[in-house]
């Protein structure tokens, strides 16, 4: 199968395997023990968010390690309007489900403000200032998951600080695809899988000053997340962020594959007339393409799709089995009609030019079928 879903999730690497089978093995062991076995369990976690925390260039103890983007997320957004006892949310509707379904949880003890959006999916900057007063958190993603759509963060970061506002960072898509020298945030999530770890994982850096209520109360964790550890997981984790930072330092490698990703475009759009790509022109992540056939069933598209063996989604994974157009093509003024008929493609950094070239005729042949 040619796989181009990997921002729903990516393959674990070898090297992830045999640190999770290792911990299974011989390090099963409960880190908070004091005995010597659960502390060498302790060990092998701090190695691991070490490593993790040199991905996106923080102190290893800035780091609470967690079960996911998902929880990260909601532990960010939740911990920080509860720390302030008040406040409101900002934040946008092309977010991710997980911020944007807690958003609206939220909205009956918090008030939420939803910052507009430009074309192509960016955050209207602008608008920003006339959000911030009274606000205790801004919650923006760095990159978007289902269109590739990087948003200016950096501005963003700017106006939240100038404000005193602290800055959330939805960094699940941008984090071991994209270089972190330093978070442009005050609170960063990430989640393992999305860079070739195992699922179950994830992170939030959070500045220091910056308060966090736990949502789940225990010892662990600095008090901030209590749970004993996932060692296998951390330990995959960790072997997946430092072959991350490994291939992060060729950039020539990103260039590549970005240009794999614009030739599937042209090659899509060529055979498939009245194909769109959605949010073209505007800065994107180089492994995503969100292409647009108007009139057409997305569903029915990824079933014939399937059966051909090229596996894509029509948008974020979380949203599988709804008939709904996307909310987040919706919410960046693309037309039902093509939202509706909308496929993700997601390369990763072991896509090759064969299975791009592949996978392009598997698109046009189903779009064919599908519209015949």
């Amino acid at each position: 199968m040619i796989y181009l879903d990997n921002n729903a999730t990516t393959k674990p690497l070898p090297s992830v395997v045999a640190s999770v089978r290792t911990a299974l093995e011989e390090r099963w062991h409960n880190p908070s023990s004091v005995h010597r076995a659960g502390q060498a369990a302790r060990h092998a976690v701090e190695l691991a968010r070490a490593q993790i925390a040199s991905l996106i260039g923080v102190p290893a103890r800035q780091l609470t390690l967690v079960s996911g983007g998902t929880e990260s997320i909601d532990l960010a957004i939740r911990g920080v309007l509860s720390a302030g006892g008040g406040g409101a949310l900002v934040t946008s509707r092309a977010e991710h489900k997980a911020v944007r379904a807690l958003a609206e949880d939220l909205s009956d003890t918090f008030e939420v403000r939803w910052l507009p959006l430009g074309p192509g999916g960016l955050v209207d900057v602008d608008a920003l200032p006339g959000l911030l007063d009274g606000a205790a958190l801004v919650s923006v993603q760095w990159a978007n998951n289902e269109t590739g759509v990087v948003q200016p963060i950096e501005r963003v970061r700017e106006v939240c600080r100038s404000a005193g506002v602290p800055l959330h960072c939805d960094g699940v898509q941008w984090v071991g695809k994209m270089p972190v020298e330093e978070p442009p945030c005050d609170l960063l999530s990430i989640s393992a899988h999305k860079f070739h770890g195992p699922k179950g994982v994830g992170g939030l850096w959070v500045r220091p000053g910056v308060g966090v209520r736990p949502v789940l109360h225990g010892a662990q964790e600095l008090g901030r997340r209590g749970g004993t550890e996932n060692v296998p997981g951390i330990l995959g984790a960790g072997a997946a962020a430092e072959a991350a930072r490994d291939w992060l330092d060729d950039a020539d490698a990103r260039a590549r594959l970005a240009g794999l990703r614009d030739r599937f475009e042209r090659m899509v759009v060529e055979a498939c007339p009245g194909a769109e790509v959605n949010s073209a022109g505007r800065d994107r992540l180089w492994n995503t393409s969100s292409i647009g056939f108007a009139g057409l069933s997305s569903e029915a598209l990824l079933l014939s799709m399937s059966e051909r063996g090229l596996a894509a989604s029509a948008g974020s994974a979380c949203s599988s089995g709804s008939l709904e157009p996307s909310a987040v093509l919706l919410s960046m003024g693309v037309e039902e009609r093509v939202a509706q008929g909308t496929v993700r493609f997601s390369l990763s950094r072991f896509t090759t030019e064969s299975e791009i070239e592949r996978a392009a005729e598997i698109t046009a042949e189903c779009v064919r079928r599908v519209g015949g």
